[in-house]
């Protein structure tokens, strides 16, 4: 079926080095995705991030638990990192994340690719569910992103 994007950029005004340290922390996933996901990172910690590690979470998405395991397969310091699901409920999902030191701080930049399982079906009774869900857990990253970096 269709690969679908969403993109997100925010400006942070803060340093790319102290944005790009707060993204690469693992531990603040858990920050950034909303209470009711009750979201939990099962990987001990300290993690050392660079390409290649796996990252296991188990998630709630509208009450059904989930479990998610996440590869980074780029990690450039300071730059860029994306992070590609293993095992989870989508068939393809890809996310780009992406640091730029601007005059105002730093520009962050989002881009996931994702694929729906289950082919057309899942294209007609998921997509704009996925869509919404998506759009709102992305909206709330970045207000919690602007509070923490007030």
């Amino acid at each position: 079926m269709s690969v679908h994007e969403l993109h997100r950029a925010q400006v942070v005004n803060r340093s790319l080095d102290e944005v790009f340290d707060f993204f690469s922390r693992a531990s603040n996933l858990e920050r950034l995705t909303p209470s009711l996901m009750h979201f939990e990172l099962l990987t001990p910690e300290p993690i050392e991030m660079r390409a290649g590690v796996l990252l296991e979470y188990r998630l709630r998405v509208h009450g059904v638990p989930m479990h998610w395991i996440s590869r980074i397969d780029e990690w450039e310091v300071g730059s860029r990192f994306v992070d590609r699901q293993i095992k989870g409920p989508y068939k393809l999902w890809v996310h780009r994340h992406e640091f730029e030191a601007i005059p105002a701080g730093t520009l962050v930049r989002h881009q996931v690719s994702y694929e729906l399982p289950f082919g057309l079906l899942g294209e007609l009774g998921g997509l704009p569910l996925v869509r919404s869900d998506l759009t709102r857990i992305f909206d709330y990253r970045q207000k919690v992103i602007a509070t923490l970096f007030e």
